[in-house]
């Protein structure tokens, strides 16, 4: 129905783009959050420059990474080496407190609406941040949970304490061998619960956050919905973006509203119907507060 070519920039100025955000916020009879990897990094989540130079020194050194991603996906010669690497990954990114306030912003401007997130994100960060776990889909994984490599079977395992201790107790680029995580089902290697490939597993907390996400769309069919997509690239627009689109043309009482610094667009067929903002996530939620006060 809809492709990237027929897709424009909304043009209108910025303070008029933000009373109309602040209108549909409020006037909403349900909200559903999108959100994208351009959201974590709009709350600090950055995965290369300063911050990944602090905590990679050593790998960037030994192997001339540039970005967390690259090491994420390294052969690595020892599994001692992968969990140095991977437990340094995940603990900055799931169990350190790093958000500058952006999450928190979020949910103050929606948490007495009626509202469902539903994220590509896997940093925990909604659920820091006070978002009801209820009234989240989180769809590619979650850092703070292992799964079999195998896999053997359809469960995850929490990964927090294991994860503090690979990280406190590695030394040179390497963790002590018993804490290669081993799946407690089969005995064969632990990996994270991300979606790389058709072993990701979803387990059962996975199929009943969908099912509430399904049951929260078909609730709220015809009202008006606002759709705020954040920091939603083109990477995985399956996911939220064409759907997005989609439910929105369906329902003439829907509202799409895109903020996304440089991929601020929306299809021809919903202009009349969308926001468009063209900003740095942060300074947006910190317009609207203010705007609401």
């Amino acid at each position: 129905m809809f492709s990237q070519r027929k897709t424009m920039k909304y043009t209108e100025d910025y303070w008029d783009k933000i009373r109309r955000l602040k209108q549909e916020i409020e006037s909403a009879d349900a909200i559903v959050i999108g959100a994208g990897a351009g959201l974590s990094t709009a709350a600090g989540f950055t995965y290369s420059g300063e911050r990944f130079k602090k905590y990679f020194a050593d790998f960037i050194q030994k192997y001339g990474f540039s970005d967390m991603y690259s090491g994420g996906f390294f052969p690595f010669e020892t599994p001692e080496e992968h969990w140095a690497y991977w437990s340094r990954y995940i603990y900055i990114n799931r169990y350190m407190n790093v958000d500058n306030g952006t999450y928190q912003k979020l949910f103050e401007l929606v948490k007495n609406k009626d509202y469902f997130v539903l994220t590509t994100n896997v940093d925990h960060q909604f659920q820091k941040a006070g978002f009801d776990k209820q009234r989240l889909f989180y769809t590619q994984g979650d850092y703070g949970l292992f799964q079999c490599s195998e896999p053997c079977c359809q469960k995850t395992f929490d990964n927090k304490e294991i994860i503090r201790k690979m990280y406190n107790e590695q030394k040179n680029m390497s963790i002590p061998s018993e804490l290669i995580p081993k799946c407690p089902e089969c005995g064969k290697p632990m990996t994270m619960n991300l979606r790389a490939d058709d072993k990701f597993v979803q387990d059962e907390g996975w199929y009943k956050a969908s099912e509430r996400y399904v049951d929260f769309i078909r609730r709220h069919e015809g009202v008006h919905m606002l759709f705020l997509e954040l920091g939603v690239g083109f990477n995985t627009p399956v996911i939220i973006k064409y759907p997005f689109w989609q439910m929105t043309a369906k329902n003439s009482n829907a509202v799409y509203c895109c903020v996304n610094s440089g991929q601020a667009f929306c299809p021809e067929q919903i202009m009349s119907q969308t926001v468009c903002i063209d900003e740095d996530i942060n300074k947006v939620l910190i317009d609207v507060c203010g705007s609401l006060s």
